[in-house]
């Protein structure tokens, strides 16, 4: 029994069981040898010269192929390419639209700041000032106190 399994497949076998009928056949023709000479070598001559177009063909056929593979990829690298530098363009001009507009941004709050950096600075200048004579008038009281204590206790009781 055959065993399919091993590879050799139905093809290969047909293909053995023909050229082994051919042979056979040849071998036991009914013909003289010259003859069959003769018939062997015409139809040599023949498949021969099919053999050749068929791989003439098969090389136009690919040369084609391969020149229209080529073209085609050369079309679609440009294509891609173009539509590469289209999105570059679109994203530098994306950026610049964009940075354009912080600037403006930060030249409108610039003024704003400043000016609320100066009311800032002049309210906290305003405070310290403020701290500064409250505790100019605490340390003035203490120092009031503290005399009016020591007077009061350098005094000898009667």
């Amino acid at each position: 029994m055959y065993d399919y399994r091993r590879g050799g497949g139905v093809l290969g076998a047909f293909l053995l069981g023909g050229a082994i009928g051919a042979v056979l056949g040849l071998l036991f023709a009914p013909r003289p040898g010259k003859e069959t000479r003769e018939m062997l070598a015409d139809s040599a001559q023949k498949y021969w010269g099919d053999g050749k177009e068929f791989y003439e063909t098969g090389v136009a056929k690919v040369g084609d192929l391969y020149s229209s593979g080529r073209d085609m990829a050369t079309e679609r690298a440009e294509e891609l390419r173009g539509k590469i530098d289209a999105a570059r363009d679109r994203l530098k001009d994306q950026v610049d639209k964009t940075s354009t507009a912080a600037k403006e941004k930060v030249v409108e709050v610039v003024p704003a700041a400043k000016d609320a950096v100066s009311k800032a600075g002049a309210a906290t200048r305003s405070g310290v000032e403020t701290a500064e004579k409250k505790a100019q008038e605490a340390l003035d009281f203490v120092a009031e106190k503290a005399k009016s204590e020591d007077v009061t206790d350098a005094i000898p009781e009667a």
